[in-house]
């Protein structure tokens, strides 16, 4: 189970956060973002039957402005629902709030909430461009008696947490056959996923059949963000939105996960 939660909350962010540096390299503007603070996406998870889908989590994607500051803020979270809780007595919350540099959009603290049943963490990572450090600090808020669990990594200006480039994908120039590496930190450690757009493919959204560039990130194996076996792909609309409408997961099962609600569209 561990698996396929951490599973979805790497859907959750490399969805909307995949390659934001190129944004900067490329010179593009927020005043020329396909988005607005306010927008809404809300997505649900549901584990493939032949017949009907199980629910398994709801997903949430926020985007605000930090008071007196040119920054973003962006909560995600990922909370679970159905027959998950029913009939495997499993429940879990994962919140993330991201604060973002409103003007090259680079990651600046993300701070984590994970609930595991009775299990609880609390963790805040720090980016400092400077010294080319993240700073990941780990609590246990059930045993405040408990040392905090410290790690600090190497980075450079193209790392980003799971949650920091919410929206970003939407302004590459996404093609059949290209391929782009991005840097993910999370809890301390940074790894590198290769992005690979393998086709191009009508979905059935909110919006109606719409076209879409398939996207399959390497997450999985040996060394990678995710250790066990399994495939991960990402559906975006082939429009000037770039909005991730659908993700696929497998590992021993397979979720299939769906855009549901969109408010707050520029």
């Amino acid at each position: 189970m561990g698996t396929l939660i951490r599973s979805i909350l790497v859907w959750l962010g490399i969805a909307v956060a995949c390659v934001l540096p190129l944004n900067a390299q490329n010179g593009a503007k927020k005043d020329t973002h396909p988005f607005s603070v306010g927008e809404r996406l809300q997505y649900e998870g549901k584990v493939s039957k032949v017949i009907q889908g199980i629910e398994v989590a709801d997903l949430t994607f926020n985007v605000r402005k930090q008071p007196d500051s040119e920054n973003l803020l962006i909560n995600a979270e990922a909370r679970s629902k159905g027959t998950l809780i029913k009939l495997f007595k499993f429940s879990f919350l994962q919140v993330f709030d991201s604060t973002i540099d409103g003007n090259d959009f680079k990651a600046l603290r993300s701070v984590h909430h994970d609930v595991q049943k009775e299990r609880v963490r609390d963790s805040e990572a720090v980016f400092d461009y400077k010294e080319q450090r993240v700073t990941y600090v780990e609590t246990d808020p059930k045993d405040p008696n408990r040392p905090p669990r410290k790690i600090a990594s190497k980075i450079d200006e193209n790392t980003n947490d799971l949650i920091s480039g919410l929206y970003s994908l939407r302004l590459l120039p996404l093609a059949i056959g290209k391929t782009f590496d991005l840097n993910v930190s999370d809890s301390g450690l940074v790894y590198e996923i290769p992005v690979k757009v393998t086709a191009r493919e009508r979905q059935k959204t909110i919006f109606g059949k719409v076209w879409c560039f398939r996207l399959e990130p390497d997450v999985f194996g040996p060394g990678r963000l995710i250790e066990k076996e399994g495939k991960m792909v990402i559906w975006v609309t082939d429009d000037a939105r770039r909005i991730p409408v659908r993700g696929q997961i497998e590992t021993f099962v397979k979720v299939d996960i769906r855009l549901k609600t969109a408010t707050g569209l520029k």
